[in-house]
């Protein structure tokens, strides 16, 4: 592929990343059903650790953006994209259909002192205690892992990895959140084995 490609690409990502989000927020603004919340004994063991916001937060598009060079052609590229659509598509009917929150006294861990929790909070402002299950930031993270397999090998796992944990020491989600947003994100990947995508 030619420079301009990659800049194209690079561009067209960072418009997908943050328009994406325009979907997220507003789902969490729809209430078709009564919203849910878990309950289980081992998310109260899980400690509150704000320092892992930073994981939760900057560790995310460096490692989406990676993905503009792992691609070997605009139609690759076509492909990549599109799986992602389709996970936004499976997200949001979950986050419509089955919305879980995480409970208020989850939040309130983030006040006090320290810059950690003043920028958890910060972060909380614009992210809703809805839209937990499945975990978007895991499905995103499990669909990004497993393009990215094919450049960096096991490696690449160490993202969802380390995205999951960071979910659940600044208490955004719930453990049960984990395992589901890995699979939609491994089901999208399918989808783009089943379009061609691996050999575009």
């Amino acid at each position: 592929m030619h420079a301009s490609d990659y800049l194209i690409h690079l561009c067209m990502t960072l418009f997908l990343i943050f328009g994406v989000y325009q979907f997220y927020f507003w789902c969490q603004r729809q209430r078709l059903r009564p919203v849910l919340q878990f309950s289980t004994k081992v998310d109260d063991l899980i400690p509150f650790w704000p320092v892992w916001a930073w994981v939760y937060s900057f560790l995310y598009y460096p490692a989406i953006v990676y993905l503009n060079w792992v691609v070997g052609s605009p139609r690759h590229f076509n492909h990549l994209a599109m799986s992602f659509f389709i996970l936004l598509g499976m997200q949001m009917a979950f986050f419509l259909f089955f919305p879980v929150e995480t409970p208020e006294h989850w939040r309130n861990l983030a006040l006090g002192e320290g810059f950690s929790r003043r920028f958890l909070r910060y972060v909380q402002k614009f992210d809703a205690p809805s839209n937990c299950f499945p975990s978007m930031h895991v499905s995103v993270a499990m669909l990004t892992a497993l393009h990215a397999s094919a450049r960096l090998g096991p490696g690449a796992f160490a993202f969802p990895v380390l995205i999951a944990i960071s979910c659940l020491f600044t208490k955004q989600h719930y453990l049960v959140d984990l395992p589901f947003g890995a699979v939609i994100g491994w089901a999208a990947f399918k989808a783009f084995l089943w379009m061609g995508g691996a050999t575009a």
